[in-house]
């Protein structure tokens, strides 16, 4: 059974999760607004991925007895910069996610919740995958400049992505 401080923390991840998936949504409308239709895609791609590790949270709170508690959504930004610029705050985004999961898994610890603390190392695995896919592209992006060819090249390789839902978020592809 969940404490009520940790149920409070995965209801406050689960907005931040939820968020992230606005911000991720918002990334790809202004994506393809200025004609990038794979950085469209990889964003929307990651919107998904977002909304399913927001339903993980979703889940794990009610198949512990905990209440979901459902708060305001933010309005994620609408105006970026160039697509470095998106990386960027997209890098930015995840770094402050992932010290939230620290911050839930350092509260499972405190609480001897060992049941919260195995539920959140999918996280941690997930975060450095995140930050490590953000780098990347930020590299290539850095690499290739502002315009031209290789930014045309980059947009048809993140064309490419495919949402694939993780195997263990049992049920909460939709």
């Amino acid at each position: 059974m969940l404490s009520k401080k940790t149920v409070e923390a995965l209801n406050k991840q689960l907005n931040n999760e939820i968020y992230s998936a606005y911000l991720y949504l918002s990334m790809s409308a202004r994506s393809t607004f200025i004609g990038l239709k794979g950085f469209a895609n990889w964003f929307m791609v990651q919107y998904r991925e977002e909304t399913v590790h927001a339903m993980k949270i979703y889940d794990y709170i009610n198949n512990q007895g905990g209440l979901v508690k459902l708060m305001a959504i933010a309005q994620p930004p609408t105006e970026f910069g160039t697509p470095l610029d998106m990386f960027e705050k997209t890098l930015e985004h995840e770094k402050f996610i992932t010290n939230c999961i620290n911050d839930l898994v350092n509260l499972a610890i405190e609480e001897n919740d060992h049941a919260t603390n195995i539920f959140l190392q999918w996280y941690i695995t997930e975060q450095i995958e995140e930050e490590a896919n953000d780098n990347e592209i930020i590299f290539k992006l850095k690499l290739v400049g502002k315009e031209g060819n290789g930014l045309f090249m980059i947009d048809k390789e993140l064309a490419a992505r495919v949402f694939m839902p993780p195997p263990t978020s049992q049920g909460s592809e939709a």
